[in-house]
């Protein structure tokens, strides 16, 4: 099979498009023939093996060169052969996973508790743009946050790929939801489900934006001691993530709100996705609200399998709105 290789981190160049072998599903795994993947942060913080002092965390990117030399967390695609005790799927079927490595290759073995149907309402490229963003959101929104009917949301960095699910799960939850981005996303968040927008570029939202219930923040902009004064008194500020590159000022934000959540009736909380069975079902949940029609998929570009190293670029530039997904032929 074909398969994108990284034998040392760096640009996307260093992503070689190679013949390796085609896997063999183990016990408990589910052989994918990958019909479509798509591009997070996470992969290119992979990629780059940035920030450095990750590459020293036991299970993180590996010391010296990348641990996983096949990049990629998000996939949909058909399955074509199941391995021994497998019993949810078979041959034919169509799906999707959030996985922690492998997906930019014709094919993956996955684990079978990491899979779930892929939503009959999406195509394959559509199902491919969820996993990653569409899990992340669903953890803040519903689990951090706790986002109830009737409360006053704020995403920040709502046309971003988590930020266009958090503006529909926060919707879909019966909030009334503000977004924060540029202003040539105004209409597109609009459409999502906010009902009014705050163009970042325009004004400072820290100092219009107040007597908030939740703040998720994906950019990552604001300041602690900011953030708490968008908030009521019993609000929640959940940190999902920063502007490319900059990790460590979320990391920052987790440790600081811990600190200050002690003294406050206010909750800061940072929200981590899990891949494992918990997001197998967060995408079938995700795949119903699909169905229903209550969230769908932003996708600002499509590239083709050859185009990968392009779209790799293209979303560590930090300007895509929604998600960018690759087809594989």
């Amino acid at each position: 099979m074909k398969a994108y290789l990284l034998h040392a981190y760096g640009p996307p160049e260093n992503l070689l498009l190679s013949e390796v072998p085609k896997p063999e599903p183990g016990p408990g795994e589910v052989l994918v023939q990958i019909r479509a993947t798509s591009v997070n942060p996470y992969d290119w913080h992979h990629m780059r093996g940035e920030p450095r002092a990750a590459r020293l965390v036991p299970g993180g990117f590996g010391r010296r060169r990348p641990q996983h030399s096949i990049l990629g967390c998000d996939l949909a695609g058909v399955v074509e052969g199941v391995g021994s005790g497998v019993t949810a799927f078979q041959p034919g079927d169509n799906v999707y996973a959030l996985v922690t490595h492998g997906s930019y290759a014709e094919y993956a073995c996955v684990p079978e508790e990491l899979l779930a149907p892929k939503p009959s309402s999406l195509s394959f490229e559509e199902a491919a743009a969820v996993p990653m963003a569409g899990a992340t959101a669903i953890q803040a929104v519903r689990d951090d946050a706790q986002v109830r009917s009737g409360q006053r949301v704020l995403v920040n960095g709502a046309s971003s790929g988590v930020g266009t699910f958090a503006v529909q799960l926060a919707r879909t939850a019966g909030a009334e939801v503000t977004a924060v981005c540029g202003g040539r996303n105004a209409d597109l968040v609009k459409g999502l489900g906010a009902v009014a927008v705050i163009d970042y570029t325009a004004e400072d939202f820290t100092k219009v934006a107040r007597d908030f219930d939740v703040l998720v923040d994906i950019a990552g902009s604001p300041r602690i001691t900011a953030a708490k004064r968008i908030l009521r008194p019993q609000g929640s500020y959940v940190i999902i993530g920063g502007k490319a590159g900059r990790w460590f000022r979320p990391m920052d934000h987790r440790i600081a709100g811990e600190l200050i959540g002690k003294f406050s009736s206010q909750r800061i909380l940072g929200t981590d996705v899990e891949i494992g069975p918990g997001s197998a079902r967060n995408l079938e949940e995700l795949g119903r609200h699909a169905d229903n029609g209550d969230v769908k998929p932003v996708i600002d570009r499509q590239f083709t399998f050859a185009e990968l190293p392009a779209a790799m670029r293209y979303v560590e530039a930090g300007h895509a709105s929604g998600k960018v997904v690759v087809s594989l032929p």
